[in-house]
């Protein structure tokens, strides 16, 4: 493309110069002719006042003298009344040039050696006809023309080059970019999903380049999404198999028993190396869009009633706090049970049996606040269990569980807390932003203070199992 941009712009600019240069040139060439024969009619005018007057030779010769030079200028005077023809000065031109003018009686020019003639006729006292003839050398026709064609072939010259020029720099600037786009393109093919084309170049470039990086921003996003959607997946089948490897346990000796025991234990490392792997992306959250949602006391109550049953084979007592009134958010339904299992998964993973658990679910203008605490031995580091709820999963867990409910709180600008709970145990928070905006400021600490008289008041209202 940019050979094709420079031979284009050769020939469309040679064609205009060309077009110009050449009908300039010859108007030049006809300018210093023109000039030059001026310069001749004037000399011979100078001389025709004379001749109207007097023929005498010597006269004649100073006025002769007195216009231009013997070797420039010559007379022609008819002979008659007695007197024979007088010639003064240099002749050049022709006798019959000479007699045509004098039949005509108008200026004419005829070729000379070394250049051009111009004949004048004037008319004599006498009635008869004179030939003025002034001498005009080529050099005088062609002074200035070589001058004037120099330029005019140099100012051509200066024009190719710089059209060429532009040109080139032209589709340097439009190759460039092209060249770019079809790298990134390959780049992207051959699996670098980081490969990203810089927005330069022609408006149809930048726009093919914008175009080409949001796609590869949604084919990132597509396959972070694709793991994202397998890990969540695997995690979610953790909640039935806790539920069978705790049945194991009543299920005593025997080969089957332990056939049953060791299947399970196979199938959780099965799931665990599922959700490792699909983790290796990192994890595209996305709000709900607008209508969307649930309600969080009814999700809150219907997960509550699934493990209640487990609850009461292991002896634990449980209860739930502010379920009892619908409360909107913008979360869906299937993720917010999926949080709420793997928290509630988490407390029975990692707390004896006959440890107790609640759910409490706070509600104001802006946010709603979701705590599922236990009084099992807590946390020893809040901050390395959040750690690994954003991806640095270790022997034993995999984080996917924290990562989901971080996921979940984050994708409406909210976020997760793990701190000690009012019965001696673990507290997770999951703050849920009503409104879209970070959970940050006044209103945040406001609700984190009133949480304490909130929770004597809901715990006197709740149930215990």
């Amino acid at each position: 493309m940019r050979w094709a941009l420079v031979k284009v712009s050769l020939a469309v600019t040679t064609m205009v110069v060309v077009a110009f240069a050449v009908p300039l040139g010859l108007v030049i060439r006809e300018m210093a002719r023109d000039r030059a024969f001026s310069g001749a009619e004037r000399e011979a005018a100078a001389v025709a006042p004379a001749l109207s007057i007097t023929t005498d030779r010597d006269q004649l010769e100073r006025v002769v003298a007195s216009a231009g030079s013997d070797a420039g200028m010559a007379v022609h005077l008819p002979a008659g009344d007695g007197q024979e023809a007088l010639e003064l000065g240099r002749r050049r031109a022709a006798d019959e040039d000479i007699a045509a003018v004098r039949k005509l009686g108008r200026a004419s020019t005829t070729g000379v050696p070394g250049g051009s003639a111009l004949l004048q006729p004037v008319a004599l006292s006498t009635g008869k006809i004179a030939v003025v003839e002034v001498y005009v050398p080529e050099s005088e026709v062609t002074n200035g023309v070589g001058t004037a064609w120099a330029v005019l072939a140099g100012v051509g010259v200066a024009l190719i080059l710089g059209s060429v020029a532009v040109a080139d720099r032209l589709g340097v600037r439009m190759v460039r970019p092209a060249q770019r786009l079809a790298e990134g393109a390959h780049d992207l093919g051959e699996g670098r999903l980081g490969a990203r084309v810089p927005e330069e170049g022609p408006t149809e470039l930048r726009l093919a380049a914008v175009a080409f990086n949001s796609m590869a921003d949604q084919v990132v996003q597509l396959l972070a999404n694709e793991r994202e959607l397998a890990a969540d997946l695997s995690h979610r089948l953790r909640t039935p198999l806790t539920v069978l490897r705790l049945n194991t346990a009543s299920l005593g000796g025997g080969p089957a028993a332990d056939q049953t025991r060791t299947a399970v234990e196979q199938l959780e490392r099965e799931v665990d190396t599922i959700i490792r792997t699909a983790r290796e992306a990192k994890p595209q959250t996305t709000a709900a869009g607008p209508g969307a949602g649930c309600d969080a006391a009814e999700v809150v109550r219907e997960r509550m009633a699934f493990w209640s049953a487990l609850a009461e084979d292991e002896g634990r007592k449980w209860r739930v706090a502010g379920a009892d009134r619908p409360v909107r958010i913008p979360v869906a339904r299937a993720d917010l049970a999926a949080a709420l299992d793997a928290l509630l998964g988490n407390v029975f993973r990692h707390t004896a049996e006959g440890t107790a658990f609640a759910v409490d679910v706070h509600n104001s203008e802006d946010a709603v606040i979701v705590l599922v605490s236990d009084a099992g031995p807590g946390i020893p580091d809040p901050e390395t269990a959040m750690a690994r709820g954003r991806g640095s999963g270790t022997d034993g867990s995999t984080g996917l569980g924290l990562d989901i409910v971080r996921r979940l709180a984050e994708s409406t600008g909210g976020d997760v807390r793990i701190g000690s709970s009012v019965l001696g145990g673990t507290e997770v928070r999951i703050w849920i932003q009503l409104d879209g905006r970070a959970p940050a400021g006044r209103g945040h600490r406001q609700m984190r203070r009133r949480r304490p008289g909130r929770l004597t008041a809901v715990y006197s209202r709740s149930r215990s199992h």
